[in-house]
């Protein structure tokens, strides 16, 4: 039997664990990437230019490549930087040279640091630069070394996590329950990707879907947020999406969600992929 491989984004901790761990409980191996590689790694991840945060969050690529492996599958942590374009190759390159073709694509990681919850007078723009290159451009820049060998065997899932503040205004200013323009304006352009790409491989049987997480309560979301105006504790398990990614990775109906918007929180509830869940929560928007 072929390898399975998914290659997961932003994978220390929230989202993209849980999406690289319900990937392993479903026949993939893992390979993760971020910028965390040991519990306890200490770096910039203030939302804000007025203040520095540099507390250790809690998850790492260790530690989640420790629950893949615990799940029967085999994980290849792979660290590298969305601001690095060199690093993201590489990291790329190494998962085809040890393992072969990648079967899914998750870009999950995001931007984190300030400029995030400032308001535009704020912000420098060299850190909406910044937004724009985590957010866009790297994700291109992976999509580009996965996607050959996909469009050569037949077959593939590039999800992109995206968020509803690519088409929805928030309800506040930015760091009082709103969020900042780099934010959404980037994520307004990954958004982007799915849809128009689709029409470019259509029929080739590589499947590029948006999944629209809604409100979720990450370990960053629990530390961080709150100062911000956002309430983790009213907000769904990472579990969630991670279910649904799993499920897209392994059901022939994938197809049907192609350069779509997949509700993630609502599917995972109609379908029952996480028991015990309750059920969609609010957006906060």
């Amino acid at each position: 039997m072929d390898r399975r491989v998914a290659f997961v984004t932003g994978a220390s901790r929230g989202i993209g664990k849980a999406c690289a761990v319900h990937l392993a409980r479903s026949g993939f191996d893992v390979a993760v990437t971020a910028r965390t590689v040991l519990e306890g790694e200490a770096r910039e991840h203030s939302s804000t230019v007025h203040r520095s945060d540099t507390r250790p969050l809690p998850g790492s690529l260790t530690s989640t490549a420790d629950e893949v492996r615990a799940a029967g599958a085999a994980a290849l942590v792979v660290p590298a930087d969305l601001l690095d374009r060199a690093s993201l190759g590489a990291a790329v390159a190494t998962v085809l040279e040890r393992w072969g073709p990648i079967d899914v694509l998750v870009n999950n990681g995001r931007y984190i640091g300030p400029g995030h919850m400032d308001r535009f007078l704020d912000t420098p723009l060299e850190l909406l630069d910044r937004h724009l290159e985590a957010n866009v451009m790297a994700p291109l820049v992976l999509l580009r070394g996965c996607l050959p060998a996909m469009l050569e065997r037949g077959r593939g899932l590039v999800v992109h996590i995206t968020s509803s503040a690519a088409w929805t205004d928030p309800p506040a200013p930015a760091g009082a329950g709103g969020w900042g323009l780099g934010y959404a304006m980037s994520k307004g352009a990954a958004h982007r990707v799915a849809g128009l790409l689709q029409e470019e491989l259509a029929d080739t049987g590589v499947v590029l879907v948006n999944v629209d997480p809604g409100f979720i309560a990450t370990e960053r979301m629990i530390q961080d947020m709150g100062d911000f105006g956002f309430d983790a504790s009213a907000g769904a398990p990472p579990d969630v999406i991670g279910a649904v990614v799993a499920w897209l990775a392994t059901t022939p109906d994938a197809g049907g969600w192609a350069g779509r918007i997949v509700p993630g929180q609502q599917l995972c509830h109609d379908r029952g992929l996480l028991p015990g869940w309750a059920g969609p929560v609010p957006n906060p928007v």
